[in-house]
């Protein structure tokens, strides 16, 4: 994995800007750790960091290669993320003629590109965001994976065009000033930490979307999606369903299995991330690589603390015991205390570039960063749950029957938060139902559903194209922070597109969430964390991070400088933070925060406000 940045400038020689171009790519230096690469043009300069996973000796970027036509035609490439596919593909490309002088997947990608173009992307598999460069027809060609695991975001201008792995390489330019506006206040106060897809939350500044791919040149700029769900028929029965899930997800799991570096898999003792543990110790096993390295996070005193509820029904010691024991795998147990979670606030902002999922993001980052000392390549269960239909709220009538996203019921808890004045700019209510509105436009219907069907089927896109993208974002962002790269094999494509049409009736099968996948992984799995209900991502429940964070929080307010005194309702959030058992238990988003995350979340927006010197343009 990699960082990548660029910068086209159609009134400016670009061969004079070198110092401009590094130091854009020096800020995705923690992306891609092991080499650093700059290409200039006259109208284009590409950057580009690297993570070195296939082939570490060769495969610098950024790659040149003649484009079809040969002469001084050259089609230049950056690219971050992998290709699950690559063997395939460039046994495809040599029947067709092409030498290669590397063994790694970014010659591939761009050769594939220079013979078929755009169209490559219906040929790849995997995770990817990548830019080229026609050197003859001055053209910018980028393009984002189908589920958006990889981030790619940019901004236009006027004869100009920036792009970046994350924000703040598009920041590091001198031109680009660090500025919000009240539709990016929007998305941090009312939709966040979730986002709009496509939305680059700085001003002027976009995401591609998950899916799509972007044409620049001196005409101008034309985006369209190349994949998007399709609704059909399912025809096959609930033994042939779960047969079919088994064989993609097995498949998908060792196509991900290839590595040139040390690989791990995190494990919950849930059942997603048990499967993908199960297949990879079957792999090995089969492969003679000896057994599996397994990784987990847990908190300091968790295990006095922890109180069941709906969404957390029970915690993940024991099972992870079970499932190291079961698999014979090499077990790393991780684990933090308060302290290091409040200090790592900071740090998962500076990944993000924004406010994100407080603790939760800070406790991956600090996970993250235990990985990478002794592994460098990752495997983790993220998307099974939105994929085949995993939380309550797939469950529970009042999140179906939300005329709303179901992980943001709170709509009284944020607009309380909000001041008067910025409440009025920002219209809350109305912006939520206008994202919401948007949302459910998109969804494929299939003719002929009847309401329940369509209602699941709204559900299921919700979650795969809103929900979802919050958490492979933070996931790609905490983890890259450290030099690590995580893949996750429930985001294959073809896994995604087959479940996609599963009618709900049987991706419930047996009246269990996740019911097919529990029906497909019979035999693989023992029966008691087959049948384990789902538990998230642990957070701690210890009351000193509450006390922490909370206190934490109050002691900024005093400040009178303190740049959050023109956007939220301080006395409100005085008032809320003294009626500590109230504040402990705020749905404020999703299933795992509430009052401390909360409080956390308004500390990382402090500390995001000063840092990035942001301008609100209001």
């Amino acid at each position: 994995m990699c960082g990548i940045t660029g910068w086209i400038d159609w009134n400016a020689d670009l061969t004079k800007q070198a110092d401009t171009i590094e130091k854009m790519t020096r800020t995705l230096e923690l992306r891609g750790p092991d080499a650093s690469g700059t290409w200039l043009s006259q109208n284009c300069a590409f950057g580009h960091r690297r993570l070195s996973v296939m082939d570490p000796a060769n495969g610098a970027q950024p790659m040149v290669r003649p484009a079809r036509g040969g002469d001084d035609r050259d089609c230049v490439l950056v690219y971050n993320g992998e290709l699950y596919n690559a063997p395939e593909l460039r046994r495809e490309l040599e029947l067709l003629g092409y030498r290669f002088r590397t063994s790694c997947d970014t010659e591939v990608l761009l050769l594939a590109y220079v013979e078929w173009g755009p169209e490559c992307l219906e040929k790849l598999n995997g995770i990817f965001a990548f830019a080229v460069w026609h050197t003859a027809e001055d053209k910018l060609f980028m393009a984002r994976d189908r589920l958006g695991v990889k981030p790619l975001f940019y901004r236009r201008e006027e004869g100009r065009f920036f792009f970046g792995s994350e924000p703040k390489a598009i920041l590091a330019h001198p031109d680009v000033p660090a500025e919000i506006d009240a539709e990016g206040l929007a998305e941090l106060f009312v939709i966040g930490p979730a986002r709009t897809p496509g939305h680059g939350v700085w001003r002027n500044f976009e995401e591609l979307k998950p899916g799509h791919c972007l044409q620049y040149d001196r005409n101008g700029m034309r985006k369209y999606a190349y994949w998007q769900l399709q609704s059909a028929e399912h025809a096959e029965n609930v033994n042939q369903t779960a047969e079919k899930v088994r064989e993609l997800l097995a498949d998908t799991v060792e196509r991900q299995l290839v590595s040139d570096v040390p690989i791990c898999t995190l494990l919950s003792g849930g059942l997603d991330s048990s499967a993908l543990t199960a297949f990879a110790a079957e792999y090995y096993g089969r492969t003679n690589q000896g057994n599996v390295h397994t990784f987990s996070v847990d908190y300091a005193d968790n295990d006095k603390h922890f109180h069941a509820h709906e969404f957390q029904p029970n915690s993940d010691g024991p099972w992870i015991k079970r499932m190291n024991e079961y698999l014979s795998t090499i077990h790393h147990p991780k684990q933090f205390d308060t302290p290091e979670l409040v200090a790592a606030l900071e740090a998962a902002v500076l990944a993000k570039d924004v406010p994100g999922m407080a603790d939760i993001d800070a406790s991956l980052y600090l996970f993250c960063r235990e990985i990478k000392k002794e592994a460098t390549v990752a495997l983790s269960g993220e998307a099974a749950d939105e994929i085949f239909g995993g939380y309550p709220w797939f469950q529970r009538e009042d999140a179906l029957q939300a005329e709303t996203f179901p992980w943001s019921l709170a709509t009284d808890l944020r607009e309380s938060l909000l001041s008067p004045e910025l409440k009025r700019k920002l219209r809350p209510r109305e912006y939520l139902a206008d994202r919401y509105a948007q949302a459910v436009a998109e969804v494929p219907h299939l003719a002929g559903e009847d309401e329940t069907q369509r209602r699941m089927r709204r559900m299921s896109y919700l979650n795969v194209t809103r929900f979802m993208p919050t958490l492979l974002d933070r996931k790609d962002r905490m983890s890259m922070a450290v030099g690590l790269e995580v893949r996750v094999p429930y985001c294959d494509h073809r896994l995604v597109e087959y479940v996609w049409n599963i009618p709900w009736e049987i991706k419930s099968t047996g009246g269990r969430e996740k019911g097919i996948l529990r029906n497909a992984l019979e035999g693989v799995l023992p029966e008691d964390v087959l049948y384990r209900k789902k538990s998230p991502y642990p957070k701690t429940h210890n009351p000193n991070y509450l006390a922490a964070v909370r206190d934490c929080l109050l002691e900024r307010l005093e400040d009178p400088s303190c740049p959050l005194h023109s956007l939220i309702d301080v006395d409100w959030i005085r008032q809320t933070a003294a009626a500590t058992d109230a504040s402990s238990h705020l749905p404020w988003f999703g299933q795992l925060m509430s009052g401390p995350q909360l409080f956390a979340y308004l500390i990382q927006m402090d500390y995001w406000l000063r840092h990035y010197k942001v301008k609100l343009v209001l």
